[in-house]
């Protein structure tokens, strides 16, 4: 149903706009013949549809990675040392302030036109979701848990790694979600800006300069429909599996 409500206004959009302005705006139909033609192996802007979609991936996977392992480093030594926690914490939250394009500049001038640039800019504004839900997860571990734990003769490895990371797993999912859909929405406007020569971002704004808007729209789809394989396919079921365990788990205490 949701499908078939964004097809319908999608088509009337297209259908308003080519009678008052005289432009031709794709629809839903010529949209998914261009698509059809680029999945068959029309080239756009020199590549095929796929080395673009392997491209936009590859660097998504980059950067989120670091961006995920330096947040969830992060948060894990914050929230175990309070000193760290207080000289730091207004770091994370000033950069969830900063929109993913502002940092456009910043890339050029440390790196650059090309990939590295666009793997920097998804990883700096993925960051920030992910250690501050990691942060958040740890400092509210049921104290109980860790009461339990020392006087059974946890030591403090044994304590981290058994007791606060398990238990603020939730958390750390959530920041994980999160910080991977911030990654893909910067990583897709960077292809745009900082001339990766490939990418669903860099495809998309060619396509417009060559008039080709089908083929802007395509990629679009195809944007969406990945974002949504991760978000409902990967992600939002892992999450869910996650929160209910540990809700069953904790509920009788």
């Amino acid at each position: 149903m949701p499908l078939l409500i964004v097809l319908t206004i999608w088509e009337l959009a297209a259908r308003w706009v080519l009678a008052l302005r005289g432009v031709a705006f794709p629809t839903p139909w010529t949209t998914f013949v261009r698509l059809g033609a680029l999945v068959g192996g029309d080239t756009l802007s020199g590549h095929p549809l796929g080395v673009h979609i392997l491209n936009s991936l590859r660097r998504w996977i980059m950067g989120f990675s670091i961006a995920a392992t330096l947040g969830i480093g992060y948060g894990l030594l914050a929230g175990r040392l309070r000193g760290v926690e207080k000289a730091t914490a207004g770091i994370p939250q000033l950069l969830l302030l900063v929109p993913g394009l502002a940092w456009i500049p910043v890339a050029i001038l440390l790196f650059g036109i090309g990939e590295t640039a666009t793997v920097f800019m998804i990883a700096i504004a993925a960051v920030a979701p992910v250690a501050i839900n990691v942060l958040s997860g740890i400092k509210t571990v049921d104290i109980q848990l860790v009461r339990a734990a020392r006087m059974m003769g946890a030591r403090r490895h044994i304590l981290f790694f058994h007791v606060l990371i398990p238990a603020a797993l939730p958390s750390l999912i959530s920041g994980l979600r999160i910080g991977l859909g911030t990654g893909w929405r910067v990583l897709v406007a960077a292809e745009m800006v900082v001339g990766t020569g490939s990418g669903l971002g860099y495809a998309i704004i060619q396509a417009r300069w060559t008039l080709d808007y089908p083929a802007s729209f395509a990629c679009i789809a195809v944007i969406c429909a990945i974002g949504l394989l991760v978000e409902r396919g990967l992600l939002g079921p892992l999450e869910r599996r996650t929160r209910s365990r540990w809700i069953l788990e904790e509920g009788p205490r």
